[in-house]
């Protein structure tokens, strides 16, 4: 990405020295902080998984999981059940904050209150879903089976790692996927290129859950492409990309459901971005462009808008 593209970007005028050694320095320290917090995670991940008990469940699990395996091919498994994963853990974390419009009590934990869902929105949004679902999505899904076999990734149970590794591995993907989000979202504000592409996601200025996918066909892709980054350098088992696509639906809904729910187990992860801070993107258009965590956007400054906003909500 060029200088001029990130100065440019919503007027917002980067430091003339953006790229200078001096100013290079700081990336250096964000780089060997993620990679601090990826090993301590790494340590963390040996400690719990040595201490952990077997899980009861994993039996029952280890005997469905064989009934797959001897029933459906790997191309049966990998493209029909990543759509069928994708679909139901979309819809399924879709669902209550689909339902908390209809609960007076959660009313209160709404970031925009006076910016109600609509039934006409949520439809104009459910039909973008599924064009985007089947006709964008589907067909990258159906690369799935070519990518485990060109990598020899295996399906087998043995080769299964246990969660806490899996959990890592999803939290290395978050990373990447969190930094390619950050700059390809960044040059979609441009001035030049904003109309033509990422303003359809932004059609809401209030968003709801269901609209975390809901984006010009363009728009899926190219954000989309860095959730397989993530996936091409942490994949040693067909399980990670489930597990990896269930995080990542969990947290982009997360951030979109316009609500900011107390005790919210996604608060737990270092430097989450979470609600507010997005809901914030969507109703100033500039800034918090990051889309797991804020750390990108707290070292180029572009959280400035937001950081102003949330001091003056104090101040009332």
């Amino acid at each position: 990405m060029c200088h001029d593209s990130l100065a440019q970007v919503d007027g917002i005028n980067a430091a003339p020295s953006l790229f200078s050694r001096t100013s290079l320095q700081p990336i250096r320290m964000e780089v060997n902080d993620t990679a601090t917090i990826l090993s301590s995670a790494f340590l963390a991940v040996e400690y719990v998984d040595a201490v952990l008990p077997d899980n009861p469940l994993q039996p029952s699990f280890q005997q469905a999981w064989g009934y797959m395996n001897d029933n459906y091919t790997k191309f049966q498994i990998a493209t029909w059940g990543s759509l069928i994963v994708h679909e139901a853990i979309y819809f399924l974390f879709c669902l209550p904050g689909f339902l908390f419009q209809f609960i007076p009590f959660m009313q209160k934990y709404k970031i925009q209150p006076d910016k109600p869902e609509t039934w006409e929105k949520q439809w104009k949004c459910f039909k973008m879903l599924l064009f985007n679902h089947f006709l964008i999505q589907f067909p990258m899904i159906c690369g799935t089976y070519h990518f485990t076999e060109f990598f020899s990734i295996p399906y087998d149970w043995d080769s299964m790692p246990r969660w806490p590794y899996l959990l890592l591995q999803c939290l290395g993907c978050a990373v990447i996927e969190d930094t390619w989000h950050y700059f390809l979202h960044r040059l979609l504000h441009h001035r030049r290129i904003y109309k033509y592409i990422h303003k359809v996601h932004h059609d809401f200025t209030s968003p709801f859950g269901m609209q975390a996918e809901y984006a010009h066909p363009a728009e899926t892709v190219i954000l989309g492409a860095g959730f397989f980054i993530g996936i091409m350098v942490f994949c040693n088992h067909v399980t990670l990309l489930w597990a990896w696509v269930t995080f990542r639906l969990m947290e982009t809904i997360d951030v979109h459901s316009g609500y900011d729910i107390p005790l919210n187990p996604m608060h737990l992860i270092p430097f989450y971005a979470g609600s507010r801070f997005h809901d914030f993107h969507h109703m100033n258009f500039v800034g918090n462009y990051g889309s797991t965590f804020t750390w990108w956007d707290k070292l180029f400054q572009t959280d400035a808008q937001y950081n102003k906003h949330q001091l003056g909500k104090k101040d009332q």
